[in-house]
């Protein structure tokens, strides 16, 4: 392994920067989502409405962890260049490693989230053709 730079950890940083700022937003919709399903849900304790919050319960659990271990991917980012600045190579790159396995669990909670707000979806849409 060559010797790790400033320049590598900046760029991770850049790109959790915006998938933290793309999960903020994810959160910010379910919020949204939690007040319209409450309102629903005082008016209509329809199996499909109980089936939306449910499934919107796992969504909120896995937006969590995205964001926390992206947060934790960033910090480690910021400890990596901290420590190549100091001169401590090997430890920032070991630290750096630490922080790309978060990603990659931030990102795998991404993917299993998105097939959730697909049923999600599925279950709306279900629920609009039995109207039909």
């Amino acid at each position: 392994m060559g010797e790790l730079t400033l320049i590598t950890p900046t760029f991770l940083f850049s790109a959790i920067s915006l998938l933290l700022l793309a999960y903020t937003n994810r959160f910010l919709s379910y919020a949204q989502l939690v007040r319209n399903l409450k309102d629903k849900y005082m008016d209509d304790h329809s199996a499909i409405t109980r089936a939306q919050i449910m499934n919107l319960r796992r969504r909120l659990y896995l937006t969590k962890n995205m964001q926390l271990t992206g947060v934790a991917s960033l910090l480690l980012c910021v400890a990596t260049m901290f420590f190549i600045y100091i001169g401590m190579q090997s430890l920032s790159a070991y630290i750096f490693a630490i922080a790309l396995v978060l990603l990659i669990l931030s990102l795998t909670f991404v993917i299993a989230e998105i097939r959730i707000s697909a049923k999600a979806l599925e279950i709306y849409l279900s629920d609009m053709e039995n109207i039909k």
